[in-house]
């Protein structure tokens, strides 16, 4: 019986501790260019060569058709999953250091018209 409770205890604990660690803020999903970055619609995630720095540089109509993929808060995260605070004073993620930005031109989960765009500037976050 105290074995049993032990165990029982272990397992509350693990579980507890393993749901305290943050999510992480996008998920993978599948493309015909295989695994990316999707956000909370599906829809895919992209980064732009011309990110420098942990700067986003696509701002006011850049950002227009590519929405960033925002952050409650500007906290510095942990790991390979950061922010960045972008011209406009908001938070948005960052997968190793890369602004993470949707593209408008994508209407379903799958999509990935805009990789490669503007030269292959622009390219699908991946795993």
């Amino acid at each position: 019986m105290r074995t049993l409770l032990i165990r029982t205890a272990f397992v509350a604990f693990t579980s507890s501790t393993a749901s305290a660690q943050p999510a992480a803020p996008a998920t993978q999903g599948e493309t015909s260019k295989g695994p990316a970055w999707v956000d909370a619609k599906g829809m895919t995630l992209y980064t732009f060569d011309k990110d420098v720095g942990g700067k986003s540089m696509c701002n006011g109509r850049c950002a227009e058709n590519w929405p960033p993929l925002t952050a409650a808060s500007a906290s510095t995260g942990s790991g390979d999953w950061t922010t960045v605070t972008r011209d406009d004073g908001t938070a948005q993620r960052a997968f190793k250091g890369k602004s993470l930005d949707t593209w408008t031109k994508d209407t379903k989960s799958g999509d990935i018209t805009g990789d490669g765009f503007l030269n292959g500037a622009w390219h699908i976050a991946k795993p």
